[in-house]
């Protein structure tokens, strides 16, 4: 019903302007402030959702907030007799849809009214608002030249149902954009995620973006069919045809439209800046928007025959201009130098340490590498065949990096949590500073050493050492880290981990300022204006502009196949160009299969097939196993029956739920778990009954459980500090009605692995305060009340009691050891044994998160893991023992993301 010549409040309609699957449009006069608007009268049925018109509300006020001078302005949601209307900005002019029924738009013009939608489009993705149905048909061209982009984020403020032939302007086909297998947009502009029903973010704008560039250049349409159907279809299988544009078309434009337009969201621009910069910089070429033709020499006279003066003039002219050019002429640009790769295999008696952390470093000149193995910290000359072990590097060495002139080798020893040094010509180690450390260190040409710390942000300490000091605030519950100071002494590269997702930043040592620059891992800045950052196992590249502190352009993928445990991906650039790397998939997702174990070390295998277990842990009657499973990168809780040799799922939760231990009374299973959005502790009913339910959250932590006293009422949990970044022990009461957790063991030491022993009066743990980490045990639960032991000598972890408390059982690298207990009259330790030996596997217990096998009730059997045989495809995935070398690497780099 035409609503022209009507009053709706305060506006009078006065003309429609148009109308689709989104309402009518209508030009009115505001009676009250004089003025014209337009007004888009919504579906009727929209007003007959109340949560419609609730949410539509809701996002109202956030599209209200957009203030730039290319985005139509939303004056205001109003409801008149039950109508609902959206008051808007009258924009007068075409739209860019009418503007191309004429045909494609020059080039510079093209490129002009691009960069007007990219700079709108990057205000409001700055704001969190996505357009979702970016298309000509919604972009105004006024009369001067400039556009207005209408309707930013209303197709995910409301349904449209209703159809419309014309496929270039076709109605949002759902709403909920955010949630997956819904499709919502306009089909021709849809992104490939998009059409799928993926969930989307602000690339889909620029896939949009892409379409709407092409369609200006090109003068037709780039994906259309005959039906909605089809056109997605075609949107979804065909490659861009590029012939059709104009073809002296700058380079640079093409390769911006062929940025936007991959299928993939990954691989297009990570932000609509760097097409905005593209534009900006090919409309500031000097050379113009196209690419210049080569000048066809022209031919010259021939010199007429004349006075002999003349002719020596000219011939001696000619021979100072021969010299002169002989002189000035550019010097030849010197050959590319030889990009060269080659493995470096560890010797048979070496294996890397932890690889939780970054396990080796290359000198600035790319002549030594340093690696961290189990016998400690091993040195090697490029042009060297054989490895030097630097002495008093012994223990739990890691994040070793090399000083700016390459004389010195700083590292951290997790042994003692120490910051230390030792110079590559000999001596012994010299300590630094103690530290926590989170992340990788930073040894800057001002000789301050930089690094992250949980809880504190960005500290500094003296090369020469000292007293740390913090230099960079982190915001609540944030975590930063990997820091690198940059060229101008000033600005320090880091990258955030919490909160997701993980980002890139910069920020300014002096103002504080910091600027968010795109998603990623662990990234460096390179001397050739690129920063390489990992994402996943990828290996990726963007330009950076160093003055601007701004990336230039979108990132560009330069390998795959990185090893990475944990958060340390293992590679490492130098500054003069060389790449190491390890190669391989995450080493925690290697295959295992589940093994019985007697006490001479006879195996017995439980016939499961393998997979990526980890964390056994026996049922009280001693039929089932409860342990996580890694599937497709995500872990759960599962159940083993080793009766019926079957596997049960019990969590499905997409954080990843680990560490499972039973109750007493087998009926329940606790747990760790990221879905609270922290690492905290849940409980589940073990027949998969009822949901799961939080017992533990730490404030500014994080949490795993550990042990259950056995009579069920006391859970014993490790914990991380965001304030200190060290490993201490917590307890909760499971019978009292405060169900707060209390710290139980918390000091400069980290402690973890807490066991408590059968008769609930003992407590097996183990802790680094002796420099490297070994059991001991303590009174419980009165910890403090005297006769701490120390039970291991040479190192141990992951400790275990027997059922009637008179054994205690830990592991030493491949070896299980046993310790007899005598508990009456007083509590007395035997001396630790090897109770025997092999390869099964085990978490690196630097996460303190995880006891990897378990003791049988009757004491004569353990269950173990033992990974897969190795196989050509798996070795290097269940044991790297290889670095990749790659000897000027820059000039590869330089083909993959050419400099300006």
């Amino acid at each position: 019903m035409s609503m022209i010549g009507k009053t709706l409040g305060s506006f009078e309609c006065t003309a429609l302007l148009g109308k689709g699957g989104m309402g009518e449009v209508y030009k009115a006069k505001d009676q009250k402030l004089g003025r014209d608007v337009a007004i888009k009268v919504l579906p009727e049925e929209f007003a007959k959702d109340a949560d419609r018109v609730a949410r539509f509300q809701r996002e109202a006020k956030l599209l209200a907030s957009l203030n730039h001078p290319n985005i139509a302005a939303i004056h205001g949601l109003e409801e008149s007799d039950g109508t609902h209307f959206i008051v808007l900005e009258l924009i007068e002019g075409d739209t860019l849809a009418d503007r191309l029924k004429r045909g494609a738009i020059p080039v510079e013009e093209s490129l002009k009214l691009a960069l007007q939608i990219a700079e709108a489009l990057e205000a409001a993705h700055e704001k969190g608002v996505i357009h979702r149905d970016l298309k000509p048909a919604n972009i105004k061209v006024i009369p001067d030249g400039k556009i207005k982009v209408l309707d930013f984020g209303l197709a995910k403020a409301f349904a449209v149902d209703q159809e419309d032939m014309n496929l270039s302007n076709s109605p949002t086909l759902s709403v909920a954009a955010t949630q997956q297998g819904i499709i919502l947009g306009t089909a021709a502009y849809m992104a490939p995620e998009q059409a799928r029903g993926k969930a989307v973010d602000r690339r889909a704008d620029i896939w949009a973006f892409g379409v709407v560039l092409y369609e200006m250049l090109a003068g037709r349409f780039l994906f259309s069919g005959d039906d909605i159907s089809q056109t997605l279809a075609r949107v979804l299988e065909r490659e861009p045809d590029f012939s059709t544009l104009p073809p002296n078309l700058h380079p640079r434009i093409r390769f911006l439209l062929e940025r936007c337009l991959r299928k993939e969201s990954k691989d297009r621009y990570s932000g609509i800046s760097d097409a905005r910069v593209d534009i900006q910089e090919v409309l500031a070429d000097p050379s113009g928007v196209l690419s210049q033709p080569g000048v066809a020499a022209k031919p010259r006279k021939k010199l007429r025959v004349g006075i002999p003066w003349v002719a020596a003039a000219l011939i001696l002219g000619l021979i100072v201009a021969g010299i002169t050019v002989w002189y000035l002429k550019p010097l030849p640009r010197p050959e590319p130098k030889q990009v060269m790769r080659f493995d470096y295999d560890l010797p048979e008696d070496q294996q890397f340490g932890d690889l939780t952390e970054r396990a080796f470093a290359i000198s600035p000149d790319g002549s030594q590498l340093v690696y961290a193995t189990n016998k400690g910290l091993y040195l090697r000359s490029m042009n060297e065949m054989e490895p030097t072990l630097l002495p008093g590097t012994g223990g739990i060495m890691q994040r070793p990096f090399f000083s700016p002139d390459g004389k010195w080798i700083g590292f951290y020893s997790s042994t003692d949590s120490r910051l230390k040094k030792i110079a590559i010509s000999g001596g012994a180690p010299v300590t630094l500073a103690e530290v926590s450390i989170f992340g990788s260190f930073d040894w800057g040409i001002d000789g301050m050493i930089r690094y992250g710390q949980t809880g504190r942000g960005i500290m500094g300490v003296s090369d020469n050492g000292g007293t740390p000091e913090q230099l960079i605030k982190p915001a609540e519950a944030e975590t930063i880290g990997h820091p690198q100071i940059l060229p101008d002494g000033d600005s320090v590269l880091l990258m955030r981990a919490l909160p997701e997702p993980m980002m890139i930043m910069v920020q300014s040592l002096k103002s504080g300022e910091r600027k968010e620059l795109f998603e990623g891992t662990v990234a460096k800045y390179l001397s050739t204006g690129i920063i390489v950052y990992e994402l996943g196992d990828s290996l990726f590249a963007v330009r950076f502009d160093l003055k601007a502190l701004r990336v230039i352009g979108g990132s560009i993928p330069l390998m795959e196949g990185i090893l990475r445990v944990g958060g340390a991906p293992q590679y490492a650039v130098s500054k003069s160009g060389t790449l190491v790397y390890i190669p391989g998939i995450s080493a925690s997702a290697t295959e295992r299969t589940l093994v019985w174990v007697d006490r001479k070390g006879n195996e017995e295998q439980l016939g499961e097939e393998p997979n990526i277990y980890d964390a056994p842990n026996i049922s009280p009657d001693g039929m089932q196993v409860a342990l996580s499973i890694n599937v497709d990168g995500n872990e759960d809780i599962y159940l083993y029956d080793l009766v019926r040799r079957t596997t049960t799922r019990l969590t499905f939760d997409p954080t990843g739920d680990y560490s499972p231990i039973w109750t007493p009374d087998g009926k329940r299973i606790i747990f760790g778990s990221g879905r609270a959005g922290r690492e905290s502790i849940f409980w589940k009913a073990a027949d998969g009954g009822g949901k799961a339910e939080q017992l533990v959250s730490v404030p500014n932590g994080w949490a795993w459980p550990f042990s259950l006293s056995s009579d069920g009422s006391t859970l014993l949990f490790g914990q991380v500090s965001t304030g200190t970044g060290n490993y201490d022990i917590g307890m909760l009461s499971m019978t009292s009605d405060d169900h707060t957790p209390k710290l139980l063991l918390q000091d400069k030491y980290n402690e973890k692995d807490p066991m408590i022993s059968p008769d609930g009066r003992w407590l097996a743990y183990m802790s680094n305060e002796s420099g490297q980490y070994e059991i001991f045990v303590r009174p419980f639960p009165d910890v403090d009340s005297g006769g701490k032991m120390q039970v291991s000598r040479n190192g141990g972890n992951n400790p275990l009691w027997s059922s009637d408390g008179r054994e205690l059982f830990y592991r030493n690298e491949d070896a299980i050891m046993i310790v007899p207990v005598e508990m009456e009259p007083t509590f007395r330790l035997g001396n630790p044994e090897v109770l025997f030996e092999g390869l099964y596997f085990q978490s690196s217990f630097s996460s303190g998160a995880i006891t990897s096998w378990d003791i049988a009730q009757d004491g004569k059997r353990f269950l173990m893991m033992r990974e897969v045989e190795a196989t050509e495809e798996n070795s290097t995935q269940r044991d790297p023992r290889k670095i990749i070398v790659v000897t000027n690497w820059f000039e590869e780099l330089k083909e993959r993301v050419p400099v300006q």
